[in-house]
Parts: structure tokens; sequence; C-alpha cells
């Protein structure tokens, strides 16, 4: 029964905070404006891990490598908690397996956000497409929609090109994620 409850809270406190980072990490990439209640919260929520982090760990490439980083670090800190709790008999700490499966996790995650930004924006096209949150959800998915809009045509005045990222996405959880994932789960 305690595992069990170590569980949920790994799953409702690790988890959810090293997606939290990691959509700190994707909206300033994709230069999503953050003066709106998605973006302030997520500063909110990180900005004690992430300015510190900062002084030591440079950006790369013009990313936030430090917000990346602290994402991956929270994602091995949950696998390891995890795996502990379930009685996973660590014989030596399998660094280079739980290494890989944070990566692939935080590109699954990456995934669902993408999702959740593109289901979030078609509902908020129908209820209320003038909210501040429709320029951070415009932000995230406009890359993503861009070319799948030259090439679905629209269908009266509805646009299918969510939908089709919606399931491309979908797809690539299902097949190259859930291969990388069974890769990295062999090196425990």
């Amino acid at each position: 029964m305690f595992n069990e409850a170590l569980l949920f809270l790994f799953d409702a406190v690790l988890q959810p905070y090293a997606a939290i980072l990691l959509l700190r990490f994707h909206l300033q990439w994709l230069r999503a404006p953050l003066h709106n209640p998605v973006g302030e919260f997520v500063m909110v929520f990180t900005n004690f891990m992430v300015l510190p982090t900062r002084r030591y760990i440079p950006s790369a490439w013009g990313l936030d490598s430090a917000t990346w980083l602290l994402a991956w670090l929270v994602e091995i800190l949950y696998l390891t908690g995890s795996l502990w709790a379930q009685g996973y008999p660590f014989h030596g700490y399998p660094l280079l397996g739980l290494a890989l499966l944070a990566a692939v996790k935080l590109l699954k995650i990456s995934l669902y956000l993408l999702m959740g930004a593109v289901f979030a924006q078609a509902i908020l096209s129908w209820t209320n497409p003038h909210t501040p949150v429709a320029s951070v959800l415009d932000a995230v998915t406009q890359r993503f929609l861009q070319p799948l809009r030259r090439i679905v045509p629209m269908v009266g005045s509805m646009d299918l090109s969510p939908m089709l990222l919606f399931i491309l996405c979908q797809l690539t959880v299902i097949v190259p994620i859930g291969a990388l994932e069974h890769v990295a789960s062999r090196l425990f």
C-alpha cells in the first residue's frame, strides 16, 4: 500500500513537473508569447529552478539547454523513484538505460503537449477564438500545421490539418517512440 502511494505521488508531482519544464523549453524554442495565463503559470512554477541553473549551463544552438536538462533530470528522478517503488532490484544503477529512457519519455511528452495544444486550439476556435491563450496555442501549433495545410485541402470551411497532425503525432508515439522505449528498457 505504501508503494502505491509513492507511485501516485511520483505520477502526480514529478511527472507533471517534468512536463511543465518541457513546456517552458518548447514555449521558448517556438518563441511563444509568455504574457498570458499559461506563460505566467509556467514561469512561476519553474523560475526557482531554471534561473539559478542558467548561471552554470549556457544556451546551446539558441535553445534553453538548462530547462531541458532540468526536465531530463526530473524525468530520471521520476523513473528511478517509480522503479524503486515497484521493487526493481537495482544491481548497480542502470544509468545509461534510465538516461536514454528519460530522453525518450521527454520526446513522448513533447508530442502529447503538441496534441494537447492542437486539441485545445480546435475547441477554442469553436467556443472562444480570441482568448489570451490563443496566441500561445497558435505559436505552438503553427510550425507543425502550416506544412500540412499546404497538403490537406479545406473541406467546406473545415480545416482538417489539425486532425491529420493529431493522427501523425499518435502514430509517432506508437511506432518509433514505442520502439525507442523498448530499446531503452532493455538496457536495464
